[in-house]
Protein backbone atom coordinates (compact mmCIF):
# COMPACT_ATOMS: atom_id res chain seq x y z
CA UNK A 1 0.00 0.00 0.00
CA UNK A 2 3.00 2.13 0.80
CA UNK A 3 4.96 1.89 -2.01
CA UNK A 4 1.37 2.35 -4.41
CA UNK A 5 1.06 5.47 -2.86
CA UNK A 6 4.07 6.52 -3.19
CA UNK A 7 4.39 5.68 -7.21
CA UNK A 8 0.91 7.91 -7.08
CA UNK A 9 2.40 10.58 -5.55
CA UNK A 10 5.28 10.47 -7.93
CA UNK A 11 3.15 10.74 -10.86
CA UNK A 12 1.30 13.24 -9.05
CA UNK A 13 4.78 15.25 -8.86
CA UNK A 14 5.68 15.04 -12.65
CA UNK A 15 2.32 15.60 -13.86
CA UNK A 16 2.77 18.96 -12.10
CA UNK A 17 5.93 19.72 -13.08
CA UNK A 18 4.75 18.94 -16.50
CA UNK A 19 2.18 21.07 -16.52
CA UNK A 20 4.04 23.95 -14.69
CA UNK A 21 6.42 24.03 -17.66
CA UNK A 22 3.68 23.67 -20.61
CA UNK A 23 1.92 26.71 -18.86
CA UNK A 24 5.39 28.82 -18.46
CA UNK A 25 6.07 28.28 -22.08
CA UNK A 26 2.71 28.76 -23.45
CA UNK A 27 2.63 32.32 -21.75
CA UNK A 28 6.68 32.63 -23.28
CA UNK A 29 6.00 31.37 -26.43
CA UNK A 30 2.64 33.23 -27.19
CA UNK A 31 4.24 36.60 -25.90
CA UNK A 32 7.61 36.75 -27.28
CA UNK A 33 7.87 34.07 -29.77
CA UNK A 34 9.51 30.52 -30.09
CA UNK A 35 13.08 31.98 -31.38
CA UNK A 36 12.74 34.49 -28.56
CA UNK A 37 11.80 32.10 -25.77
CA UNK A 38 15.14 30.44 -24.27
CA UNK A 39 14.40 27.02 -21.83
CA UNK A 40 16.43 29.23 -19.21
CA UNK A 41 13.26 31.18 -19.35
CA UNK A 42 10.55 28.73 -19.05
CA UNK A 43 12.49 27.00 -16.27
CA UNK A 44 12.82 29.66 -14.13
CA UNK A 45 8.97 30.93 -15.20
CA UNK A 46 7.78 27.36 -14.54
CA UNK A 47 9.92 27.74 -10.91
CA UNK A 48 12.33 24.51 -12.12
CA UNK A 49 15.59 23.90 -12.81
CA UNK A 50 16.68 23.97 -16.56
CA UNK A 51 17.78 20.22 -15.36
CA UNK A 52 14.26 19.17 -14.59
CA UNK A 53 13.03 20.44 -17.57
CA UNK A 54 15.14 18.04 -19.47
CA UNK A 55 14.03 15.53 -17.28
CA UNK A 56 10.43 16.03 -19.34
CA UNK A 57 11.48 17.44 -22.41
CA UNK A 58 14.39 16.81 -24.76
CA UNK A 59 14.46 20.09 -26.31
CA UNK A 60 13.22 23.43 -27.17
CA UNK A 61 11.13 21.97 -29.94
CA UNK A 62 9.54 19.20 -27.80
CA UNK A 63 8.10 21.71 -25.66
CA UNK A 64 7.12 23.86 -28.31
CA UNK A 65 4.84 20.85 -29.44
CA UNK A 66 3.66 20.08 -26.21
CA UNK A 67 1.96 23.29 -25.99
CA UNK A 68 1.29 23.38 -29.41
CA UNK A 69 -0.81 20.62 -28.94
CA UNK A 70 -2.42 22.38 -25.71
CA UNK A 71 -3.71 24.89 -28.22
CA UNK A 72 -5.01 22.38 -30.59
CA UNK A 73 -7.08 20.62 -27.77
CA UNK A 74 -8.38 24.08 -26.99
CA UNK A 75 -9.71 24.90 -30.69
CA UNK A 76 -10.71 21.49 -30.53
CA UNK A 77 -12.91 21.75 -27.98
CA UNK A 78 -14.40 25.50 -28.82
CA UNK A 79 -15.14 23.80 -32.05
CA UNK A 80 -16.85 20.87 -30.52
CA UNK A 81 -18.95 22.79 -28.18
CA UNK A 82 -20.21 24.84 -31.04
CA UNK A 83 -20.87 21.77 -32.78
CA UNK A 84 -22.84 19.80 -30.39
CA UNK A 85 -25.48 23.39 -29.23
CA UNK A 86 -27.01 22.48 -32.82
CA UNK A 87 -29.37 20.00 -33.79
CA UNK A 88 -28.75 20.24 -37.01
CA UNK A 89 -25.13 18.32 -38.35
CA UNK A 90 -24.67 20.30 -40.61
CA UNK A 91 -25.82 23.68 -38.97
CA UNK A 92 -23.26 22.51 -36.50
CA UNK A 93 -20.39 21.89 -38.53
CA UNK A 94 -20.35 25.57 -39.73
CA UNK A 95 -21.29 26.85 -35.94
CA UNK A 96 -17.74 24.52 -35.14
CA UNK A 97 -15.77 26.18 -38.44
CA UNK A 98 -17.06 30.00 -36.78
CA UNK A 99 -16.14 28.76 -33.68
CA UNK A 100 -12.61 27.64 -34.80
CA UNK A 101 -12.02 31.05 -36.77
CA UNK A 102 -13.06 32.99 -33.32
CA UNK A 103 -10.66 30.86 -30.83
CA UNK A 104 -7.75 31.61 -33.08
CA UNK A 105 -8.28 35.42 -32.86
CA UNK A 106 -6.65 34.97 -29.56
CA UNK A 107 -2.88 36.50 -29.52
CA UNK A 108 -0.72 33.74 -28.26
CA UNK A 109 -3.30 31.27 -30.23
CA UNK A 110 -2.31 33.66 -33.10
CA UNK A 111 1.06 33.24 -32.61
CA UNK A 112 2.10 29.87 -31.65
CA UNK A 113 -0.33 28.03 -34.08
CA UNK A 114 -0.62 30.60 -37.06
CA UNK A 115 3.08 32.04 -36.71
CA UNK A 116 5.58 29.64 -35.38
CA UNK A 117 4.36 26.48 -35.55
CA UNK A 118 5.07 25.40 -39.10
CA UNK A 119 8.86 27.26 -38.82
CA UNK A 120 9.33 25.41 -35.43
CA UNK A 121 7.66 22.01 -35.94
CA UNK A 122 7.58 21.07 -39.93
CA UNK A 123 4.47 20.40 -41.69
CA UNK A 124 4.38 16.36 -40.63
CA UNK A 125 4.20 17.05 -36.78
CA UNK A 126 1.89 19.68 -37.80
CA UNK A 127 -0.67 17.15 -39.14
CA UNK A 128 0.07 14.98 -36.70
CA UNK A 129 -0.67 16.84 -33.51
CA UNK A 130 -4.08 17.99 -35.78
CA UNK A 131 -5.09 14.79 -36.06
CA UNK A 132 -7.94 14.89 -33.53
CA UNK A 133 -9.31 18.10 -35.14
CA UNK A 134 -9.44 16.22 -38.68
CA UNK A 135 -10.94 13.22 -37.25
CA UNK A 136 -13.64 15.51 -35.57
CA UNK A 137 -14.21 17.04 -39.01
CA UNK A 138 -14.52 14.00 -40.53
CA UNK A 139 -17.46 12.56 -38.01
CA UNK A 140 -19.41 15.72 -38.74
CA UNK A 141 -18.98 15.41 -42.39
CA UNK A 142 -20.46 11.83 -42.35
CA UNK A 143 -22.99 12.76 -40.12
CA UNK A 144 -23.96 15.68 -42.39
CA UNK A 145 -24.44 13.38 -44.94
CA UNK A 146 -26.18 10.48 -43.94
CA UNK A 147 -28.49 13.33 -42.91
CA UNK A 148 -28.85 14.28 -46.29
CA UNK A 149 -27.32 17.62 -45.77
CA UNK A 150 -24.70 17.61 -47.83
CA UNK A 151 -24.06 15.14 -51.16
CA UNK A 152 -22.56 11.95 -50.49
CA UNK A 153 -18.96 12.11 -50.69
CA UNK A 154 -15.36 10.66 -49.29
CA UNK A 155 -15.01 12.92 -45.73
CA UNK A 156 -11.04 12.94 -46.01
CA UNK A 157 -10.58 15.17 -49.14
CA UNK A 158 -12.88 17.66 -48.34
CA UNK A 159 -11.92 17.59 -44.64
CA UNK A 160 -8.24 18.81 -45.88
CA UNK A 161 -10.01 21.31 -48.26
CA UNK A 162 -12.10 22.75 -45.98
CA UNK A 163 -8.95 22.31 -42.75
CA UNK A 164 -6.70 24.19 -44.91
CA UNK A 165 -8.96 27.10 -45.84
CA UNK A 166 -10.03 27.72 -41.98
CA UNK A 167 -6.28 27.76 -41.04
CA UNK A 168 -5.68 30.29 -43.75
CA UNK A 169 -8.63 32.23 -43.31
CA UNK A 170 -7.21 32.28 -39.42
CA UNK A 171 -3.68 33.55 -40.50
CA UNK A 172 -5.33 36.18 -43.17
CA UNK A 173 -7.12 37.65 -40.23
CA UNK A 174 -3.76 37.65 -37.94
CA UNK A 175 -1.94 38.99 -40.10
CA UNK A 176 -4.04 41.85 -41.32
CA UNK A 177 -4.40 45.52 -40.77
CA UNK A 178 -8.04 45.53 -39.03
CA UNK A 179 -8.34 42.22 -38.15
CA UNK A 180 -11.75 42.69 -36.91
CA UNK A 181 -13.31 43.45 -40.30
CA UNK A 182 -11.06 40.70 -41.89
CA UNK A 183 -12.73 38.18 -39.38
CA UNK A 184 -16.31 39.14 -40.16
CA UNK A 185 -15.24 38.75 -44.00
CA UNK A 186 -13.36 35.29 -43.39
CA UNK A 187 -16.77 34.44 -41.69
CA UNK A 188 -19.20 36.04 -44.16
CA UNK A 189 -17.25 33.53 -46.68
CA UNK A 190 -17.58 30.29 -44.03
CA UNK A 191 -20.92 31.02 -44.33
CA UNK A 192 -21.44 31.39 -47.95
CA UNK A 193 -19.39 28.36 -49.00
CA UNK A 194 -20.83 26.02 -46.30
CA UNK A 195 -24.58 27.24 -47.86
CA UNK A 196 -23.54 26.47 -51.44
CA UNK A 197 -22.29 22.86 -50.19
CA UNK A 198 -25.72 22.09 -48.46
CA UNK A 199 -28.21 19.31 -50.17
CA UNK A 200 -30.96 22.04 -50.43
CA UNK A 201 -28.90 24.67 -52.07
CA UNK A 202 -28.06 22.15 -55.10
CA UNK A 203 -31.53 20.60 -55.39
CA UNK A 204 -32.89 24.60 -55.80
CA UNK A 205 -29.74 25.44 -58.84
CA UNK A 206 -30.56 22.62 -60.80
Amino acid sequence: MARARAGRTQRERTAATTTALVSAAHELFGEDGYEATSLDAVAVAAGVTKGALYHHFDSKRELFAAVFAREVERLAAAARTAYLAEADPWTGFEAGCRAFLEACRQPRTQRIVLLDAQPALGWDTIRELEGEMLSMMAVGIERAISAGRIAPRPAGPLVSLLFGALCEGAMVVARAEDPSAAQTAMLAEVRRLLHGMSAETGAAAT
